[in-house]
């Protein structure tokens, strides 16, 4: 699961200022220039009606807007709604010359052109009937681009809407020449050019910034604080450079920014939600949580912050709650969830020591994302978890026979989906070493639960031991799975001394004796392993034999007297 950030004065409550300084309309205009539509729209329709809104200007972009979305009728509508309001704005024209290029009738365009300059005969207008021709099809229509774009130059030879789509062709350009075009730059020099003529062009500088966005981020970065020192109160260039921010993982500016930013009444609610993301990820929880809380009383039915509320939760210790607010985050229909969603609502249970709840949860999560295979390992110790708790309630059983009966047969289950879990993760082949160590210790338990003497008990032995005989192959020098591999065998054999617990013993002394300090630092591995091979020659009457190997353990702990004893009466 990523992270972004974050600020408000949360603990005072959530409130946008209606005093705020804002843009208005022209934070929607910004946004048509740099081609985010959906943002433009929603600012375009929550300001129309506000006293300086110029809505001849407004209805233009609203209805460029619809065309965009293919909605022809109200882009029909808004433009002659336009004109109507103030047939001087020459835009709406355009918009609907556009709209006869879209039919094909290039004819009728050019008719709706040429009112759209009788209008208004400026640079930004023959700039905006170019661009009508070079979103219809800049290879059909690119004389009448070339000669629009031609007569604004001669117009205004310092029209920043010239080099903004300068910048635009060069930029599309660019991306259809993939990686290394020179395009790139040639772009940039135009957004530069722009702002050069003119410092207040807001688009000029998001798109430059968008052009380095990957290239040189930091260069992205110190665009838009230009802008912002030029344009403190744009809703667009505050929104921006928060997302630069945002995409450099620069986390706590991105964190200081939103919060500016979401403090202007034209933010967005996604933006309010996406703030109560970051402030989760600055590990500010209290604060994502409070946030969290406020925008989901004012939407309900926001599923991102249903799922932030119960991470906030869990992060600050309140596991019941965060419980029964995950359960709601998962109770919201028709919601696509993660296998984020459940691997965080499987820790918090397993904080809980609610593990068959747990189990459920790294199920799900596993079904959601079948191909992330460590998920299995997860399970595995969920279910391992859940078996050795059940061993405790066999322990506590007391005279309750069928209590201990069942909490046996419960103990033994788990175990069996403990191993079968991390055997299936095995056998993806995504495994290191200590991880085959872990399979035998996940049979091993299978065996230690398993009916004595059934062929399951045996099975899960030989399968521990194979497990452990991979660990030697790939770390012969490490004493320690010859040591875990000579307690199996001793398992396989009923805990009875055997030859081959002596020779794997043996093998697990000759690596011991590499390092004689390790007979200090490993004086309890020597004595399990004298005390086991003098066992052996005990149990196959080989007296001498036996002797020698308790003296060893003699020497490691002298002041032994029972030992000593025990010695002295060998016969």
């Amino acid at each position: 699961m990523n992270i972004k950030q974050l600020m408000l004065t949360l603990a005072a409550g959530f409130a946008l200022s209606a005093t705020a300084q804002t843009q208005g309309y022209m934070d929607g205009v910004e946004y048509f220039k740099v081609d985010q539509l959906d943002n433009a729209r929603e600012i375009l329709q929550r300001t129309f009606d506000a006293p300086e809104t110029n809505r001849a200007d407004a209805l233009y972009y609203l209805g460029a807007i619809a065309l965009q979305d293919g909605d022809v009728k109200t882009a029909i509508d808004n433009f002659n709604k336009g004109i109507e309001l103030d047939p001087k704005v020459g835009l709406n024209y355009v918009g609907l010359g556009s709209v006869q290029l879209k039919n094909g009738d290039a004819k009728g365009a050019a008719e709706y052109f040429k009112s759209a300059l009788k209008a208004e005969k400026k640079a930004p207008i023959m700039v905006a009937i170019a661009r009508a021709y070079y979103q219809a099809d800049p290879v059909a229509y690119a004389k009448e681009y070339e000669k629009y774009m031609s007569d604004a130059y001669s117009k205004d030879k310092k029209s920043t809407d010239y080099y903004v789509m300068q910048g635009d062709k060069l930029r599309d350009e660019a991306i259809a020449e993939g990686a290394g075009s020179d395009k790139i730059g040639e772009a940039a020099s135009a957004y530069t050019q722009a702002i050069y003529w003119d410092k207040a062009t807001p688009e000029a500088y998001v798109k430059y910034s968008r052009v380095f966005a990957k290239a040189n981020p930091q260069y992205a970065i110190e665009k838009l604080q230009e802008l912002l020192q030029i344009a403190p109160n744009s809703a667009m260039a505050q929104r921006e450079l928060a997302e630069r921010f945002y995409d450099n993982d620069q986390w706590t500016k991105a964190a200081e920014q939103y919060a500016t930013y979401i403090k202007n009444p034209n933010h967005f609610v996604q933006d309010e939600e996406r703030y109560a993301v970051l402030l989760y990820f600055g590990e500010k929880y209290q604060e994502s949580y409070d946030l969290a809380k406020q925008i989901l009383a004012k939407y309900p039915n926001s599923v991102q912050m249903k799922r932030i509320i119960f991470l906030d939760l869990d992060k600050l210790g309140r596991r019941e709650e965060a419980k029964v607010a995950a359960e709601e985050f998962f109770a919201t229909p028709d919601v696509r969830f993660t296998a984020n969603d459940y691997s965080s609502y499987a820790g918090i249970l397993n904080e809980l020591e609610e593990y068959d709840g747990e189990v459920l949860a790294w199920q799900k999560a596993i079904e959601v994302n079948p191909d992330k295979v460590e998920l299995l390992k997860n399970l595995a110790t969920a279910y391992s978890q859940a078996g050795s708790r059940a061993l405790k309630v066999q322990k506590s059983a007391g005279d309750d026979a069928q209590l201990a009966a069942a909490a046996a047969a419960d103990a033994h289950q788990a175990y069996v989906n403990a191993a079968d879990a991390y055997q299936r993760y095995i056998d993806a082949d995504q495994y290191v070493t200590n991880d085959l160590v872990e399979l035998g210790s996940r049979y091993q338990n299978v065996a230690a639960t398993a009916e004595p003497g059934s062929e399951e008990k045996a099975q899960a032995i030989a399968k521990a031991i194979s497990a452990i005989d991979q660990v030697i192959e790939r770390v012969p020098d490490n004493f320690i799975p010859y040591r875990n591999k000579a307690r199996m065998i001793l398992v396989k054999n009923d805990n009875q001394p055997s030859e081959e617990g002596v020779q794997t013993y043996v093998k697990m002394l000759e690596l011991l004796d590499t390092d004689p300090e390790n007979r200090t630092k490993r004086s309890d591995v020597y004595r399990e392993a004298y005390s086991q091979i003098a066992s052996y020659y005990i149990s196959v009457k080989d007296t001498d034999s036996a002797k020698t190997w308790y003296l060893k353990m003699l020497e490691l702990d002298p002041e032994n007297q029972a030992l000593r004893d025990y010695i002295d009466k060998l016969k």
